[in-house]
């Protein structure tokens, strides 16, 4: 999607508005720009779909968006989708496709990615049960005392 300087004011606006928590003013803005496939766009739109932000829930929507901003490789979008699919929520509850989201936040550096994860690997929720890997991604994470 080419980026025109209107896109970018209304992106970087309807970010505002969302960060603002004026959902029904950010949403208007933002739904073009995630509906042309901007990550930032569909990982706000995500969010307030799945919880009726400024616009009735829609999880289906919400699993759109959120699905279509973690291929495009964003991270917070790689690990919201991970939630969807750890909690079942606007996704079929699918530990090993939580593992795999996670873990493609995890390497881009995400924290709560990496924590999660071995969290997934300490229990064997999702994955094999594996201490050393749990291991591996807390201290990752910068939890020394678990390593």
């Amino acid at each position: 999607m080419e980026m025109t300087e209107e896109n970018e004011i209304n992106l970087a606006s309807g970010i505002a508005a969302f960060e603002s928590r004026l959902f029904s003013t950010a949403a208007p803005m933002l739904r073009p720009l995630a509906d042309d496939g901007n990550a930032q766009a569909q990982y706000r739109m995500a969010i307030m779909s799945q919880n009726g932000l400024g616009m009735v829930a829609n999880e289906l929507a919400a699993y759109k968006y959120m699905r279509g901003a973690a291929e495009s490789g964003y991270d917070l979008a790689q690990h919201g989708l991970g939630f969807m699919y750890l909690e079942g929520e606007c996704a079929a509850k699918e530990g090993a496709k939580a593992a795999e989201w996670f873990r493609k936040a995890a390497e881009q550096g995400l924290v709560g990615s990496m924590t999660t994860l071995a969290m997934m690997y300490e229990e064997g929720n999702g994955v094999q049960k594996d201490t050393d890997e749990a291991k591996r991604w807390y201290k990752k994470a910068g939890f020394d005392e678990f390593a």
